[in-house]
């Protein structure tokens, strides 16, 4: 029986009890007396048959003259007493009853233990419920603890991040036979950082370890730690390290630990307060006088930067494990591992679609493959194909379609114009990514999106990539302004010059792209975000330098906006096309674009020779208002 039913089973004992208690202090008469109506009394009074009664508040008792006892109600009579008298009858007048001290006791507090038991309940519910949630439990771990070999999760389970699984594996070895590695005097690692971003496995490494190790699992999230109440945070971090001795050895994973980990004297008064208490007890039983012997911690954050550096030492935690990106070889064994719950067509390739997915993380490619498996049951499928993948991956880059939007007919052709301007400029500038497919479909906040595929997987960029972007970007703009005059240029390009000036003012501020500025870093630090620095915070950069940099800033923008206008310019016969290929099939692929660029007729919509499949890298279209899909660095362009 749990704690629950047995709190419920207690307070219906004391219930009962006191229902008890008032019925035997309120018992009846051992005759039970008859229950008369006030007409047969006063009837029974005119034929003499009452010799005596006795009147006690609302109620008359008496005893006939053949010794029976009876009752009735007192309505208050005043001619009562008289007849009585006219009729011999006795009459005895006694003082209201009054309750014992049990009962004036029980009256008096029964309503404050009432409220006292609904709070105690409250408390306890609101602290988490029984066990170790309750009142007078705050301080007690809210870890969940996981007993040896319940974790079923191996690291034949996790791909893409190999590395990442090389370096956890020594783990594994330390918890199975910690004697090899004493023995040459190596001690077994207090701690392992998992940082990179979300949805790359660490939580999913983590579980892997412990299932590996076949050793015991705590896992608890940073923000269960902190509370409203003062000290309570550190005494659950006490709490946990006392539970996780009793069962080492084992493993405690804390993710998003920078909910608790954060850089100490970080407010206005550099305050003591209750998250830099509960940071202090983890460092202390991390590695403090006392040390925990065959307790492994695994914490997960994608905030490295804010983490407070003694926590990050050796001795604390020894390793920093980068859990990034998968690359194409990652990308299609995580495929491979989704793909084993659906059932698969034949045509289905995992390296195919990993081409065409780069910047995916594994919780994208999970997301994926279930979009879609949802599309292929939509569709009366008893397997996914290809298609549906394809499907998939425009909902995830590009968004859902939303064909019930019934744009006007000036406005696609706009439509048109801007994606065809943005898919030509982006075609013809040097070391641009691919064009893969161009649409007018409204698709999540956007009226249209140009897709850029990505050859290969890219982890820098240089000057020159950089301003072919800016060109991109602004090829929309300009093809509604050359196409239907300046006063008909719409806001669907505010999204597209606000990542055209982010871009040109990180080259001049952050990467030292500019020949004017040199290679200096003049950005200011955005980074931080405590309150007490960025209050405190200098400026870098003198008023001077600064109207250097926006005057950097504004020749990079003006340069490719030139060159943008004079490719659209050169190919206006080219951007025409485009826009009526648009409006006619709505979305165009790449060998359709490659068709009209060369001159040639363009291939219709559907033909083998035209598959949209892509064979390259994945990228995202940007949306109206400034929202932006998955994406990697970059890539895309949309009205």
């Amino acid at each position: 029986m749990n704690a629950k039913n047995l709190n419920i089973l207690l307070w219906v004992a004391v219930t009962f009890w006191l229902v008890m208690m008032l019925n035997s202090l309120t018992a009846p008469d051992q005759i039970e007396p008859r229950n008369l109506s006030y007409s047969q009394f006063l009837q029974e009074l005119s034929d003499g048959s009452v010799k005596e009664v006795t009147i006690q508040d609302e109620t008359i008792k008496g005893v006939r003259t053949d010794g029976s006892r009876f009752e009735t109600y007192n309505p208050g009579d005043p001619g009562l007493v008289g007849d009585l008298l006219n009729n011999s009858v006795t009459i005895r007048a006694e003082p209201p009853e009054k309750p014992s001290v049990l009962m004036q006791i029980v009256a008096a507090w029964l309503p404050f233990i009432v409220l006292a038991g609904i709070w105690i309940w409250f408390m306890r519910r609101n602290a988490g419920g029984g066990g170790a949630g309750g009142i007078f439990n705050f301080g007690k771990s809210r870890a969940r603890q996981h007993a040896e070999g319940e974790v079923k999760v191996t690291l034949r389970d996790v791909a893409g991040v190999e590395e990442a699984k090389e370096e956890v594996a020594e783990l594994v070895d330390f918890l199975k036979s910690p004697q090899k590695f004493s023995n040459l005097g190596g001690r077994i690692p207090r701690g392992v950082l998992m940082v990179g971003p979300p949805g790359t496995g660490k939580t999913l490494l983590a579980r892997a370890i412990a299932g590996e190790a076949k050793v015991p699992f705590f896992s608890i999230s940073g923000s269960d730690f902190v509370e409203m109440f003062v000290g309570v945070g550190a005494s659950r971090v006490r709490d946990l390290f006392e539970q996780a001795k009793k069962s080492a050895p084992c493993i405690i994973f804390i993710d998003e630990i920078d909910a608790v980990g954060r850089k100490r004297g970080a407010g206005l008064g550099g305050g003591h307060d209750e998250r830099e208490q509960t940071l202090n007890q983890l460092l202390v039983e991390m590695d403090g006088f006392q040390g925990n012997e065959g307790i492994i911690v695994i914490a997960a954050t994608n905030r490295a930067d804010v983490l407070d550096p003694a926590l990050l030492r050796p001795g604390r935690f020894d390793r920093q494990v980068v859990v990034g990106l998968p690359d194409l070889a990652g990308r299609a064994a995580i495929l491979e591992v989704h793909m084993r719950k659906v059932p698969i067509a034949n045509d289905v390739e995992a390296r195919t679609i990993a081409r065409g997915t780069p910047g995916f993380s594994g919780a994208d490619l999970a997301n994926l493959v279930n979009e879609a498996a949802l599309f292929a049951a939509r569709a009366g499928h008893t397997d996914v194909n290809m298609e549906m993948f394809e499907k998939a991956k425009d909902k995830i880059m590009m968004g859902a379609e939303r064909r019930s939007i019934v744009m006007s007919e000036s406005e696609k052709k706009l439509t048109a114009y801007h994606e065809a301007g943005h898919a030509i400029v982006g075609r013809l500038v040097p070391e641009h990514d691919p064009v893969h497919k161009v649409s007018i479909i409204p698709r999540g906040r956007a009226l249209g999106v140009t897709l850029f595929l990505p050859e290969r997987d890219r982890y820098s960029m240089s000057k020159r990539q950089l301003e072919s972007q800016i060109s991109s970007l602004f090829g929309g703009r300009l093809a509604e302004e050359m196409i239907f005059g300046p006063e008909h240029v719409t806001t669907g390009a505010s999204n597209d010059i606000e990542r055209a000036t982010d871009i040109a003012r990180n080259m001049v501020t952050r990467f030292g792209l500019s020949d004017g500025m040199g290679p200096l870093a003049y950005a200011e630090d955005e980074g931080e975000v405590f309150l007490g620095r960025s209050v405190t915070q200098q400026r870098q950069v003198s008023p001077e330098t600064a109207q250097t940099i926006d005057q950097e800033i504004r020749a990079i923008i003006d340069r490719n906006y030139q060159r943008s206008k004079r490719l659209l310019d050169e190919n206006m016969d080219k951007l025409h096309t485009m826009a009526e290929a648009l409006l006619k099939y709505e979305t165009i692929t790449k060998e359709q674009i490659d068709d009209i660029m060369a001159g040639r007729r363009m291939r219709e919509s559907g033909d083998d020779t035209g598959s949209s499949t892509p064979t390259t890298g994945g990228g995202a279209g940007t949306t109206e208002g400034g929202a932006t899909p998955k994406q990697p660095p970059l890539p895309a362009s949309g009205l």
